[in-house]
Protein backbone atom coordinates (compact mmCIF):
# COMPACT_ATOMS: atom_id res chain seq x y z
CA UNK A 1 0.00 0.00 0.00
CA UNK A 2 1.33 3.49 -1.15
CA UNK A 3 1.86 6.15 2.01
CA UNK A 4 -0.68 8.39 0.70
CA UNK A 5 -3.09 5.44 1.07
CA UNK A 6 -1.91 4.86 4.47
CA UNK A 7 -2.56 8.07 5.37
CA UNK A 8 -5.88 8.13 3.58
CA UNK A 9 -6.85 4.84 5.42
CA UNK A 10 -5.96 6.57 8.90
CA UNK A 11 -7.49 9.70 8.22
CA UNK A 12 -10.84 8.41 7.25
CA UNK A 13 -10.92 5.88 10.20
CA UNK A 14 -13.12 9.22 12.38
CA UNK A 15 -15.26 9.63 9.77
CA UNK A 16 -18.59 7.02 9.61
CA UNK A 17 -18.97 5.74 5.69
CA UNK A 18 -22.35 7.39 5.50
CA UNK A 19 -20.42 10.85 6.07
CA UNK A 20 -17.80 9.75 3.33
CA UNK A 21 -20.71 8.81 1.02
CA UNK A 22 -22.42 11.94 2.11
CA UNK A 23 -19.13 14.26 1.28
CA UNK A 24 -18.34 12.53 -2.59
CA UNK A 25 -22.29 12.32 -3.45
CA UNK A 26 -24.58 14.50 -1.58
CA UNK A 27 -28.05 13.89 -2.36
CA UNK A 28 -29.61 17.03 -1.33
CA UNK A 29 -26.92 19.85 -3.09
CA UNK A 30 -28.46 22.44 -5.12
CA UNK A 31 -30.87 25.16 -5.35
CA UNK A 32 -34.78 25.53 -5.51
CA UNK A 33 -35.95 28.32 -8.02
CA UNK A 34 -39.11 30.32 -7.81
CA UNK A 35 -40.42 28.82 -11.08
CA UNK A 36 -40.26 25.52 -9.40
CA UNK A 37 -42.05 26.72 -6.56
CA UNK A 38 -45.43 28.50 -8.46
CA UNK A 39 -45.49 25.24 -11.00
CA UNK A 40 -45.34 22.71 -7.94
CA UNK A 41 -47.75 25.68 -5.86
CA UNK A 42 -44.95 26.14 -2.95
CA UNK A 43 -43.65 28.26 -0.82
CA UNK A 44 -40.10 29.06 -1.44
CA UNK A 45 -38.00 29.76 1.59
CA UNK A 46 -34.14 30.45 1.44
CA UNK A 47 -32.31 30.91 4.47
CA UNK A 48 -28.38 31.50 5.01
CA UNK A 49 -26.19 30.63 7.92
CA UNK A 50 -22.86 31.09 8.62
CA UNK A 51 -20.37 29.96 11.48
CA UNK A 52 -17.91 32.49 12.34
CA UNK A 53 -15.62 29.75 14.03
CA UNK A 54 -14.36 28.12 11.43
CA UNK A 55 -15.83 29.88 8.24
CA UNK A 56 -18.24 27.64 7.03
CA UNK A 57 -21.50 28.64 5.48
CA UNK A 58 -24.75 26.89 4.14
CA UNK A 59 -27.58 27.66 2.07
CA UNK A 60 -31.21 26.06 3.02
CA UNK A 61 -34.04 26.03 0.27
CA UNK A 62 -37.40 24.41 1.36
CA UNK A 63 -40.63 24.46 -0.97
CA UNK A 64 -43.79 24.00 1.58
CA UNK A 65 -47.08 23.80 1.19
CA UNK A 66 -49.10 26.40 2.51
CA UNK A 67 -51.89 24.39 3.18
CA UNK A 68 -50.27 21.79 5.19
CA UNK A 69 -47.42 23.64 6.26
CA UNK A 70 -45.16 20.02 4.91
CA UNK A 71 -41.90 20.88 3.48
CA UNK A 72 -42.22 19.16 0.28
CA UNK A 73 -38.29 19.41 -0.91
CA UNK A 74 -35.41 20.56 0.26
CA UNK A 75 -31.68 21.37 -0.99
CA UNK A 76 -28.46 23.44 0.21
CA UNK A 77 -25.75 25.15 -1.08
CA UNK A 78 -22.51 24.60 1.61
CA UNK A 79 -19.56 26.90 1.70
CA UNK A 80 -17.29 24.73 3.35
CA UNK A 81 -15.46 21.41 4.36
CA UNK A 82 -17.10 17.91 3.72
CA UNK A 83 -17.95 17.43 6.96
CA UNK A 84 -20.48 20.58 6.17
CA UNK A 85 -21.26 19.02 3.63
CA UNK A 86 -22.60 15.66 4.89
CA UNK A 87 -24.43 17.15 8.05
CA UNK A 88 -25.82 19.62 5.53
CA UNK A 89 -27.41 17.02 2.74
CA UNK A 90 -28.35 14.88 5.86
CA UNK A 91 -29.87 17.82 7.58
CA UNK A 92 -32.05 18.73 3.83
CA UNK A 93 -33.31 14.88 3.70
CA UNK A 94 -34.49 15.18 7.31
CA UNK A 95 -36.93 17.98 6.76
CA UNK A 96 -38.63 16.56 3.64
CA UNK A 97 -42.36 15.66 4.23
CA UNK A 98 -42.50 17.34 7.95
CA UNK A 99 -44.12 20.28 9.01
CA UNK A 100 -42.41 23.05 10.14
CA UNK A 101 -43.05 22.83 13.49
CA UNK A 102 -41.26 19.11 13.22
CA UNK A 103 -38.36 20.07 10.96
CA UNK A 104 -37.43 22.81 13.80
CA UNK A 105 -37.21 20.36 16.29
CA UNK A 106 -34.77 18.65 14.45
CA UNK A 107 -31.26 19.32 16.54
CA UNK A 108 -27.75 18.85 16.05
CA UNK A 109 -27.40 15.73 17.83
CA UNK A 110 -30.39 14.13 15.28
CA UNK A 111 -27.90 15.54 12.32
CA UNK A 112 -25.24 13.74 13.65
CA UNK A 113 -27.10 10.59 14.84
CA UNK A 114 -28.33 10.31 11.37
CA UNK A 115 -25.28 10.02 9.78
CA UNK A 116 -23.65 7.03 12.02
CA UNK A 117 -23.25 3.61 10.57
CA UNK A 118 -23.95 2.08 13.94
CA UNK A 119 -25.45 4.27 16.96
CA UNK A 120 -22.73 3.94 19.32
CA UNK A 121 -19.94 5.32 17.05
CA UNK A 122 -19.68 9.25 16.42
CA UNK A 123 -20.07 10.12 12.62
CA UNK A 124 -17.78 12.08 12.85
CA UNK A 125 -14.58 13.44 15.13
CA UNK A 126 -15.38 15.84 18.14
CA UNK A 127 -13.86 18.90 15.72
CA UNK A 128 -16.09 18.73 13.33
CA UNK A 129 -19.39 18.62 15.61
CA UNK A 130 -19.86 22.45 14.63
CA UNK A 131 -20.98 21.23 11.33
CA UNK A 132 -23.76 19.75 12.52
CA UNK A 133 -24.98 22.72 15.29
CA UNK A 134 -24.78 24.87 11.85
CA UNK A 135 -27.13 22.61 9.77
CA UNK A 136 -29.56 22.49 13.18
CA UNK A 137 -29.28 26.54 13.16
CA UNK A 138 -30.21 27.16 9.78
CA UNK A 139 -33.38 24.96 10.22
CA UNK A 140 -34.07 27.78 13.05
CA UNK A 141 -33.17 30.28 10.23
CA UNK A 142 -35.88 28.84 7.56
CA UNK A 143 -38.65 28.54 9.75
CA UNK A 144 -38.60 31.61 11.35
CA UNK A 145 -38.47 33.44 8.01
CA UNK A 146 -41.24 31.22 6.59
CA UNK A 147 -43.48 32.10 10.05
CA UNK A 148 -42.18 35.51 10.16
CA UNK A 149 -40.78 35.72 13.50
CA UNK A 150 -36.98 35.58 15.30
CA UNK A 151 -35.34 32.53 15.00
CA UNK A 152 -35.25 32.14 18.95
CA UNK A 153 -38.79 32.19 19.22
CA UNK A 154 -39.05 28.35 18.63
CA UNK A 155 -36.58 27.74 21.79
CA UNK A 156 -39.32 29.47 23.72
CA UNK A 157 -41.94 27.14 22.24
CA UNK A 158 -40.33 23.78 22.97
CA UNK A 159 -41.09 22.25 26.81
CA UNK A 160 -38.68 20.22 27.88
CA UNK A 161 -39.71 19.41 31.66
CA UNK A 162 -43.49 19.31 32.01
CA UNK A 163 -43.49 19.25 35.21
CA UNK A 164 -41.91 22.56 36.00
CA UNK A 165 -42.89 24.21 32.56
CA UNK A 166 -39.41 24.97 31.44
CA UNK A 167 -38.94 25.21 27.84
CA UNK A 168 -35.77 24.61 25.71
CA UNK A 169 -34.77 28.69 25.54
CA UNK A 170 -34.84 29.25 29.38
CA UNK A 171 -32.51 26.01 30.29
CA UNK A 172 -30.17 27.11 27.23
CA UNK A 173 -29.84 30.84 28.89
CA UNK A 174 -29.67 29.31 32.50
CA UNK A 175 -26.28 27.27 31.17
CA UNK A 176 -24.83 29.81 29.64
CA UNK A 177 -25.40 32.67 32.17
CA UNK A 178 -24.25 30.49 35.59
CA UNK A 179 -21.47 27.84 33.37
CA UNK A 180 -23.43 25.70 34.84
CA UNK A 181 -21.71 22.20 34.12
CA UNK A 182 -24.45 19.58 35.58
CA UNK A 183 -27.47 18.05 35.25
CA UNK A 184 -27.97 18.37 38.96
CA UNK A 185 -27.01 22.46 38.65
CA UNK A 186 -29.98 22.75 36.33
CA UNK A 187 -32.43 21.12 38.15
CA UNK A 188 -31.22 23.52 41.19
CA UNK A 189 -31.63 26.71 38.74
CA UNK A 190 -34.56 26.19 37.11
CA UNK A 191 -36.24 23.20 38.72
CA UNK A 192 -36.01 21.00 35.51
CA UNK A 193 -35.95 17.33 35.91
CA UNK A 194 -37.01 17.50 39.95
CA UNK A 195 -39.93 15.92 39.57
CA UNK A 196 -40.76 12.77 37.59
CA UNK A 197 -37.07 12.94 36.09
CA UNK A 198 -38.41 11.87 32.65
CA UNK A 199 -36.50 14.55 30.96
CA UNK A 200 -33.45 13.91 32.58
CA UNK A 201 -31.84 11.61 29.96
CA UNK A 202 -33.31 8.69 27.80
CA UNK A 203 -35.70 5.65 29.43
CA UNK A 204 -37.90 7.99 31.72
CA UNK A 205 -41.38 6.59 32.08
CA UNK A 206 -42.90 9.03 29.68
CA UNK A 207 -41.17 9.56 26.49
CA UNK A 208 -39.41 13.01 25.83
CA UNK A 209 -37.66 14.39 22.74
CA UNK A 210 -35.31 16.74 24.32
CA UNK A 211 -33.65 15.31 27.42
CA UNK A 212 -31.41 17.76 30.08
CA UNK A 213 -28.00 15.52 29.28
CA UNK A 214 -28.35 16.22 25.83
CA UNK A 215 -28.99 20.09 26.25
CA UNK A 216 -26.22 20.23 28.43
CA UNK A 217 -23.47 18.81 26.15
CA UNK A 218 -25.11 20.73 23.54
CA UNK A 219 -24.61 24.18 25.29
CA UNK A 220 -21.23 23.34 26.78
CA UNK A 221 -19.99 22.53 23.25
CA UNK A 222 -21.48 25.97 21.99
CA UNK A 223 -19.79 27.90 24.83
CA UNK A 224 -16.54 26.29 24.37
CA UNK A 225 -16.77 26.30 20.66
CA UNK A 226 -17.68 30.81 21.37
CA UNK A 227 -14.62 30.62 23.71
CA UNK A 228 -12.63 29.02 20.64
CA UNK A 229 -13.50 31.54 17.69
CA UNK A 230 -12.56 34.39 20.14
CA UNK A 231 -9.06 33.43 21.62
CA UNK A 232 -8.61 32.38 17.43
CA UNK A 233 -9.80 35.99 16.57
CA UNK A 234 -7.69 37.56 19.10
CA UNK A 235 -4.48 35.53 17.64
CA UNK A 236 -5.01 36.41 14.20
CA UNK A 237 -5.16 40.28 14.19
CA UNK A 238 -3.13 42.68 12.99
CA UNK A 239 -1.80 43.32 16.48
CA UNK A 240 -0.87 39.64 16.91
CA UNK A 241 1.09 39.17 14.03
CA UNK A 242 4.24 37.82 15.52
CA UNK A 243 2.24 34.75 17.05
CA UNK A 244 3.78 31.29 15.12
CA UNK A 245 1.36 29.65 13.42
CA UNK A 246 2.38 26.76 15.65
CA UNK A 247 0.93 28.75 18.56
CA UNK A 248 -2.37 28.69 17.40
CA UNK A 249 -5.16 26.60 18.06
CA UNK A 250 -7.11 24.52 15.54
CA UNK A 251 -9.43 27.49 14.54
CA UNK A 252 -6.88 29.69 14.14
CA UNK A 253 -4.81 27.69 11.76
CA UNK A 254 -7.51 27.02 9.69
CA UNK A 255 -8.54 30.19 9.41
CA UNK A 256 -4.98 31.30 8.63
CA UNK A 257 -4.55 28.49 6.26
CA UNK A 258 -8.17 29.12 4.68
CA UNK A 259 -7.18 33.29 4.14
CA UNK A 260 -3.89 32.07 2.54
CA UNK A 261 -5.17 29.83 -0.18
CA UNK A 262 -7.78 32.43 -0.75
CA UNK A 263 -4.97 34.95 -1.57
CA UNK A 264 -2.70 32.92 -3.06
CA UNK A 265 -3.94 29.60 -3.93
CA UNK A 266 -7.69 29.12 -4.90
CA UNK A 267 -7.74 31.95 -7.96
CA UNK A 268 -4.37 29.96 -9.74
CA UNK A 269 -6.82 26.61 -9.34
CA UNK A 270 -9.99 28.29 -10.36
CA UNK A 271 -9.00 29.32 -13.58
CA UNK A 272 -7.90 26.27 -14.98
CA UNK A 273 -11.52 24.97 -13.74
CA UNK A 274 -10.71 23.57 -10.51
CA UNK A 275 -10.87 24.25 -6.81
CA UNK A 276 -9.64 22.54 -3.50
CA UNK A 277 -11.40 22.21 0.35
CA UNK A 278 -9.55 21.83 3.26
CA UNK A 279 -10.61 18.81 5.14
CA UNK A 280 -8.28 19.03 8.40
CA UNK A 281 -5.51 20.30 10.18
CA UNK A 282 -3.64 17.82 12.36
CA UNK A 283 -0.38 18.17 14.56
CA UNK A 284 1.41 14.86 13.35
CA UNK A 285 3.61 12.02 15.69
CA UNK A 286 7.20 13.78 14.39
CA UNK A 287 5.85 17.05 14.98
CA UNK A 288 4.65 18.45 11.23
CA UNK A 289 1.65 19.99 10.69
CA UNK A 290 -0.24 17.96 8.36
CA UNK A 291 -3.36 19.93 6.30
CA UNK A 292 -5.66 17.31 4.78
CA UNK A 293 -7.11 18.92 1.05
CA UNK A 294 -9.12 17.14 -1.11
CA UNK A 295 -9.11 18.83 -4.62
CA UNK A 296 -12.76 19.54 -6.82
CA UNK A 297 -13.67 19.90 -10.07
CA UNK A 298 -11.05 19.69 -12.66
CA UNK A 299 -8.25 19.13 -10.12
CA UNK A 300 -9.62 15.91 -8.67
CA UNK A 301 -8.80 14.10 -11.83
CA UNK A 302 -5.69 16.05 -12.35
CA UNK A 303 -2.35 13.72 -12.36
CA UNK A 304 -0.09 17.05 -10.93
CA UNK A 305 -2.53 16.90 -7.72
CA UNK A 306 0.03 14.62 -6.43
CA UNK A 307 3.39 16.68 -8.13
CA UNK A 308 3.15 19.96 -9.40
CA UNK A 309 0.29 21.59 -8.17
CA UNK A 310 0.95 19.66 -4.81
CA UNK A 311 4.69 20.83 -4.35
CA UNK A 312 3.32 25.04 -5.34
CA UNK A 313 0.64 24.40 -2.89
CA UNK A 314 2.79 23.10 -0.06
CA UNK A 315 5.79 25.80 -0.73
CA UNK A 316 3.29 28.76 -0.70
CA UNK A 317 1.98 27.44 2.71
CA UNK A 318 5.51 26.74 4.75
CA UNK A 319 7.31 29.87 3.26
CA UNK A 320 3.97 32.12 4.47
CA UNK A 321 2.65 30.27 7.55
CA UNK A 322 5.47 27.29 8.59
CA UNK A 323 7.99 25.42 7.53
CA UNK A 324 6.78 22.33 9.32
CA UNK A 325 2.99 22.00 7.23
CA UNK A 326 2.83 19.15 4.94
CA UNK A 327 0.13 18.89 2.70
CA UNK A 328 -1.91 15.39 2.31
CA UNK A 329 -4.48 14.98 -0.76
CA UNK A 330 -7.12 12.59 0.28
Amino acid sequence: MAKNDLISTSFWDEYSQKVQDRMNNPKFMGEITEEEAKEKGCKLIVADFGAESCGDAVRLYWLVDEKTNIIKDAKFRSFGCGSAIASSDTMAELCIEKTVDEAVKITNIDVEKAMRDDPDTPAVPPQKMHCSVMAYDVIKAAAAQYKGIDPEHFEDEIIVCECARVSLGTIKEVIRLNDLKTVEEITQYTKAGGFCKSCIKPGGHEKREYHLVDILAQTRAEMEQEKLSAIADAKTNPNASDMAFEELNAIGQFKAVENLIDKEIRPMLQFDGGDLDIVDIRESDDSYIDIYIRYLGACSGCASGSTGTLFAIESVLKENLSPKIRVMPI
